[in-house]
């Protein structure tokens, strides 16, 4: 099979990808998209499997239905509040692979060089590739491979700290090793000069040694971030997963993963700086400074949490005219999403005004929220973005807030000394009632107290999010 059956298809494969991500951007479209992101994939390994320099049949067709194996067993099994988590664990797939990729080029490239130019002719594949490089190109080839494993090293080490924290395994908290950026600086400077000794020796100890500081960097990266900044690190790894796939292609001459790699990139780099801005936060500020940094004590709060039961709840929701329902993470871990729904068209079978505020860094994965009601089958016109909905909770009966925390701090705005201060939130206490939907009396994932609690319109409706949903149905008429 000749390369222009495997360039046509990779171009077909890489607009199939463009597509997707293009679809991915509304809700009505991601089904769609997610269709054309399959295709893609399953043109891009077949055109590999059949094109040039292709070998080892059984070894990669066992390695694909194993793999494909796992993965259907892993999609079917883990929950949706587990999938922050399990895009992290994909992100160090994608790091591991890149490292690995690149030992393999530099183990290649060693062994070309010890050979004289007639065993050279005649070898195939990726060594034939190697084999016929100039000097200039064999440089440029030790520089992907090095910045390959470089960007892998910090994904895979970033990424596994990070599902460590979405799942609870790890202390959610920032955290930093005495010396704080200077380790990290100090590991960075050690790769730049392991650069120049790799470029002029292909010595493996320098390999190593970079990979070294580059776990390192990956590791204590991620631990000095804190909880309420893990959407912007998923998508952050999602990024850095991206440019170790494009180092990958530049390495094997392979434009379809260069192209696809860039396509990553860049999108989680736009991602994470969009989060951001919602946050009001420098994308620079949550790498390097981690969440929670204060300039002094926080605001006192006044008052008291007043707690309300079902029946005042559904009385209050049988009087409205108009609803809110703020989601968060709370929702996911109930599973409660299938109740919210069936208290929404009960809702607006009444003929009142239900919609939905989702704040952009809602959960713990960028778009969670979205995904969640989507499986429910919430009508997507009826969920809006922060910035579409905000300024109508002044002319709001009820809000409904479900497991959320710091997206409706009033803090962001009135205490200049708390950690998420200027962060835009979602501004629900101006509503004329606000009922809070919360497991106890603790703070939250990020850990700071929010003084919407003890607001005199504010009612704490306590316990599981799913049972006390469930509690209100038949109380709505």
């Amino acid at each position: 099979m000749d390369y222009g059956f495997t360039i046509a298809a990779y171009l077909v494969a890489a607009i199939l990808f463009i597509l997707s991500l293009g679809g991915l951007s509304g809700q009505e479209s991601a089904k769609r998209a997610v269709w054309y992101g399959i295709v893609g994939m399953a043109l891009a390994v077949a055109a590999t499997m059949v094109g040039p320099g292709q070998s080892l049949w059984v070894v990669s067709l066992v390695l694909i239905l194993v793999g494909g194996a796992a993965g259907w067993v892993v999609a079917q099994r883990v929950q949706m509040t587990e999938m922050p988590q399990l895009v992290a664990a994909m992100h160090s797939l994608v790091g591991l692979a890149a490292v690995l990729i690149g030992y393999n080029t530099h183990i290649e490239l060693a062994r070309v060089a010890g050979m004289d130019q007639a065993a050279r002719d005649a070898l195939s594949g990726f060594a034939g590739v190697i084999a016929h490089k100039s000097g200039a190109e064999v440089a440029i080839l030790r520089v992907e491979t090095f910045l390959g494993v470089f960007i892998g090293a910090v994904t895979f080490t970033g990424s596994v700290i990070a599902f460590g924290k979405l799942a609870g395994r790890v202390d959610g908290k920032a955290k930093k090793l005495p010396g704080g950026h200077v380790l990290n600086a100090a590991a960075a400077l050690v790769s730049v000069v392991l650069l120049v000794v790799y470029l002029n020796t292909g010595s493996t100890t320098a390999l190593i040694g970079m990979t070294a500081a580059a776990l390192f960097i990956g590791y204590h990266l991620i631990m000095g971030i804190g909880g309420a900044d893990m959407p912007v690190v998923v998508s952050m790894l999602n990024s850095y997963s991206g440019w170790a796939a494009a180092a990958i292609g530049f390495s094997l001459s392979n434009d379809l993963l260069i192209v696809v790699g860039a396509l990553v990139g860049s999108s989680g780099a736009i991602l994470s700086y969009i989060m951001c801005n919602a946050m009001n936060r420098s994308f620079i500020s949550v790498i390097l400074g981690g969440f929670g940094n204060t300039t002094g004590p926080a605001m006192e709060i006044a008052g008291e949490q007043i707690a309300i039961d079902a029946e005042g709840v559904a009385a209050a929701l049988n009087d409205a005219d108009s609803v809110i329902i703020i989601p968060g993470y709370g929702m996911a871990v109930a599973q409660a999403q299938q109740s919210v729904s069936e208290l929404t068209k009960r809702l607006r079978a009444r003929g009142k005004t239900v919609r939905f505020a989702i704040h952009p860094v809602a959960g713990r994965l960028p778009g969670h929220m979205n995904v969640l009601l989507a499986e429910a089958k919430v009508p997507y016109d009826i969920v809006l973005e922060m910035d579409e909905i905000n300024e109508d909770f002044p002319e709001t009966d009820v809000a409904i807030v479900i497991g959320s925390n710091d997206i409706v701090n009033p803090a962001a705005q009135e205490d200049p000394n708390s950690p998420i201060a200027g962060m835009p939130v979602l501004e629900c206490w101006k509503a004329k009632q606000v009922f809070v939907s919360k497991r106890g009396q603790g703070t939250g994932y990020s850990g700071i107290e929010n003084p919407l609690f003890y607001k005199e319109n504010t009612r704490m409706f306590y316990g599981d999010a799913k049972k006390s949903i469930d509690a209100l149905l038949p109380m709505v008429e």
